[in-house]
């Protein structure tokens, strides 16, 4: 039994310090991973699924944004044609 609750108290404690690691993807340090002219499944996988997401089309052209806030910080990307045009990184204070 004792060897079942050691097994357990390790695996918790992987866990958690893995989940430690992870951090917040919403960071300068992604902001700056982040080209004109990536493709919007480029960006999520580096930012993950975003908080926000809007759409429009006319006249042949499509547009999106997405935004990613996490921990006070916030990205904010617009997609034309499915291709980063514009980026932008904001704190926001309390």
């Amino acid at each position: 039994m004792a060897i079942n609750s050691l097994y357990r108290a390790l695996a918790l404690a992987a866990l958690l310090f893995a989940l430690a690691g992870c951090g917040s993807k919403v960071s300068e340090e992604n902001f700056s991973r982040i080209e004109d002219g990536m493709t919007e499944q480029q960006v999520y996988e580096i930012l993950g699924k975003p908080t926000e997401t809007s759409s429009m089309g006319a006249l042949g052209v499509s547009g999106s944004s997405a935004v990613w806030s996490e921990d006070g910080a916030r990205i904010s990307v617009q997609f034309v044609n499915g291709k980063v045009r514009l980026k932008q990184f904001d704190r926001v204070k309390p």
